[in-house]
């Protein structure tokens, strides 16, 4: 059982990182794009309305994936002025326990109600208002795909924090330290 939990956690990992590594991809697309835009609307006098349109879909899409990423290495925005009180284990119980569960809760609701958004944009083929008039339901269906996944690692990081309470481990932290020494 445990060797089936760690093969999962691995999976898990490595998900999450490709979908950091095609955030990334996507974000130096946007680039492009926005300099394609911006070239042709100032350079050649001759504005173009895909690029934007391209660069909104891209920029939700950059967002969705990296998140179970940032989750999974701690690195989302946190606030510390209360847990920096707190002992050791009481942080772990915070961070790695309570916080997962409340997260749990809210993401599982994006995903519930992600999915029957996206299932009614299916259903109407619903499009765009734009020049373009690309269809909007791969993107919904984006949503729930990657809020499930996010669930995935929010429960991860609960069994991890668990274990780490039973066995009196303290919490890893792999943030980055910002304050200067």
């Amino acid at each position: 059982m445990k060797n089936f939990f760690l093969k999962l956690d691995r999976i898990i990992d490595k998900v999450s990182q490709w979908g950091l590594l095609a955030s990334g991809i996507i974000i130096l697309i946007m680039a492009f794009l926005t300099t394609y835009g911006v070239g042709r609307r100032y350079v050649l006098n001759n504005p173009e309305p895909y690029s934007y349109e391209i660069g909104v879909i891209f920029l939700v899409a950059c967002v969705l994936l990296a998140i179970s990423a940032l989750q999974r290495n701690k690195r989302h925005l946190r606030v510390d002025f209360i847990a920096n009180y707190l002992s050791p284990k009481w942080q772990g119980i915070l961070m790695d326990i309570v916080t997962p569960v409340l997260a749990l809760v809210f993401v599982s609701i994006v995903v519930w109600k992600s999915w029957g958004i996206f299932l009614y944009s299916f259903q109407i083929n619903e499009k765009s208002q734009s020049a373009w008039q690309e269809p909007l339901w791969p993107t919904k269906l984006l949503v729930p795909i990657v809020m499930f996944w996010l669930c995935l690692v929010l429960l991860a990081q609960l069994i991890r924090g668990i274990v780490n309470l039973i066995k009196g481990t303290p919490p890893v932290d792999n943030r980055i330290d910002m304050t200067s020494k």
